[in-house]
């Protein structure tokens, strides 16, 4: 049991470790070796944890659009209507974004060098996102369509995922500024 601890810990390290080296320098710039010696293994080392660097990215951003999704459904059903599930969605992106701001910056920029399996992972995964949102939206906002509330949706995670190149204050003062600007965007606050 604690060996297997280890080894999520250290792929869980190697994950972290990865993004912000591929954010840093992109995909195509970071070696696997590269990612071992900032991890403190070697390249080869690595492959005991993953298959390739591809499998990397992979399992990172699979990894990231499960894990928004799952807490955004739980913060969501949570809530005792539908404003209050926004105002939660906001607040876990507005944390996810301002916590893994190298997972942003990956996904914009190596989106393409993700094989197409898992490319298709995350879009499954995203669309399934942007729909929890438009969903609530929806309810929230009488008689609003639902390209419209998933267009709402999209320009809120485009304010919010600005944080790797908007973040110039402090983290608090960053959380309230994103918070107060995606709810007036969702015309939630």
């Amino acid at each position: 049991m604690f060996a297997n601890l280890g080894l999520v810990a250290r792929r869980d390290e190697i994950l972290t470790t990865a993004a912000r080296l591929f954010a840093a320098r992109g995909f195509h710039g970071v070696s696997v070796a590269d990612i071992g010696a900032a991890c403190g293994i070697s390249g080869p080392a690595l492959y005991k944890h993953f298959a390739s660097k591809d499998a990397v990215l992979a399992e990172m951003l699979i990894e990231i659009s499960e894990r928004l999704l799952r807490v955004g459904r739980e913060r969501s059903e949570a809530a005792p209507d539908a404003i209050a599930a926004l105002e939660a969605l906001v607040a876990w992106h507005v944390d996810f974004a301002l916590r893994d701001r190298p997972l942003i910056v990956v996904q914009d920029r190596d989106w393409e060098s993700l094989p197409d399996e898992a490319r298709e992972r995350v879009r499954t995964l995203q669309r399934e996102y942007v729909d929890l949102w438009a969903d609530r939206l929806q309810e929230a906002h009488e008689g609003l369509r639902a390209d419209t509330a998933r267009a709402m949706a999209h320009a809120a995670f485009g304010l919010i995922n600005s944080t790797p190149h908007s973040g110039l204050l402090p983290d608090a003062r960053m959380r309230e500024l994103l918070s107060q600007m995606a709810g007036a965007a969702l015309r939630i606050s």
